[in-house]
């Protein structure tokens, strides 16, 4: 059957958000960024919008602590340990202040609150913060490593592997930048109500103030998270993300030169990623998209919708091409039951990849009765279906 055009999207619809991922392709807009591996992701849908050798592998170096305080939160969530719980400090946490790395200062041999070490780990990037939460909540460093391999395989993060829970130089530590963005992406999904930390620009603990290493945090662009890495091997990282509109953005850039890079990249991606690229709503889920054919039914058409909102990602420039159709390979055999898939919604855009949407019936349409089906059977042989 040919497609049906939808032209009132060709207005657009101001609706509800959706989730509809669309792959870039090599026309699509561009930027030079001074970082070994980068990417940028629309967090409502998914869309990666930038790509620098994303899949490459990289030393995470304190990016990897977004995993790390994944876990944690995951602990929470479960009820295993709650935010004003204490954990000890061992003298392998404590050792950490002997070496030249971040740290939030934990004395040896005390109780220090889970909430406390959060914001050690994330506000001052502590590496003996990171210590304490792993032993405190797994009983060591090793098995809490092994959840954070298993926690990566259930995220399907294909391209990462951990050996440590502070990011620090390991041959067998490595992710990619589209991982780190997709961690960072699951971790605002699934663990919003701890999101303030990532914001917070400083934390006092044991009389020790440090600031946020998150330069992007001191300017007022919209960021709100998430996190910083820094190693010789590593170079400067970032993971930031920003909210600006209601318009949610994640950037990752990894092997910058140095600080002021780092700060300056990232910022500029941001920008263009909000310049260049806008979502467009297109449907709510249950409104009524199109009427499909339906073959022996008591109706002749019935009302289709999608089963979730739909908005897509796409180049600013790529809108005014923007076309949405939908499609049917055949009418729907009565009966047709509510909720069933009769076709799809088909979104093309110049410089995109197209998206398929299932269509769903509205509602049900019953089966026409036996000799009503018979005249319909002989009218199909002698005139053909008109659909």
């Amino acid at each position: 059957m040919k497609p049906s055009m939808l032209p009132i999207f060709a207005a657009g619809l101001s609706l509800a958000a959706a989730a509809l991922p669309m792959k870039a392709s090599a026309a699509l807009p561009t930027i030079d960024v001074a970082a070994n591996t980068a990417i940028v992701l629309d967090y409502a849908t998914g869309a990666v919008l930038y790509d620098k050798d994303a899949d490459k592998r990289i030393p995470p170096a304190s990016l990897s602590k977004i995993m790390t305080a994944y876990v944690v939160y995951t602990y929470l969530k479960e009820g295993r340990v709650k935010l004003d719980d204490t954990l000890p400090v061992s003298e392998k946490a404590w050792a950490k202040h002997k070496t030249n790395e971040s740290n939030m200062f934990v004395p040896l041999g005390a109780q220090v609150k889970v909430e406390d070490l959060i914001r050690g780990m994330i506000i001052q990037s502590g590496n003996d913060a990171c210590v304490v939460l792993a032993e405190g909540l797994a009983g060591s460093t090793d098995a809490f490593v092994d959840r954070m391999n298993a926690m990566a395989q259930k995220l399907g993060l294909t391209g990462s592997h951990f050996a440590d829970v502070d990011g620090l130089p390991n041959p067998e530590e490595y992710m990619t930048a589209r991982d780190i963005a997709t961690l960072a992406r699951d971790m605002i999904r699934d663990f919003p109500e701890y999101q303030h930390y990532d914001a917070e620009k400083e934390f006092t603990y044991n009389g020790i103030k440090q600031g946020n290493r998150n330069p992007l945090l001191y300017k007022d662009i919209g960021v709100d998270g998430m996190k910083t890495g820094h190693t010789e091997e590593a170079g400067y990282g970032i993971t930031a993300t920003a909210l600006r509109n209601g318009r949610r953005i994640i950037a990752v850039l990894s092997g910058m030169a140095s600080m002021n890079a780092r700060s300056q990249e990232s910022e500029k991606l941001l920008d263009w990623a909000y310049r260049e690229w806008a979502d467009y709503k297109l449907v709510k889920a249950g409104d009524t998209v199109d009427e499909a054919p339906v073959w022996l039914g008591v109706a002749a058409t019935v009302p289709v919708t999608t089963a979730q909102d739909v908005l897509v990602s796409l180049p600013k420039r790529s809108r005014p091409q923007m076309k949405v159709m939908a499609v049917y390979d055949h009418p729907a055999a009565a009966p047709v039951k509510e909720g069933q898939v009769v076709g799809k919604l088909q979104i093309t855009a110049p410089d995109v990849a197209a998206v398929e949407v299932p269509l769903v019936a509205a509602q049900p349409v019953e089966k026409v009765g036996a000799l009503a089906r018979a005249g319909l059977a002989a009218g199909y042989l002698i005139f053909g279906h008109k659909n």
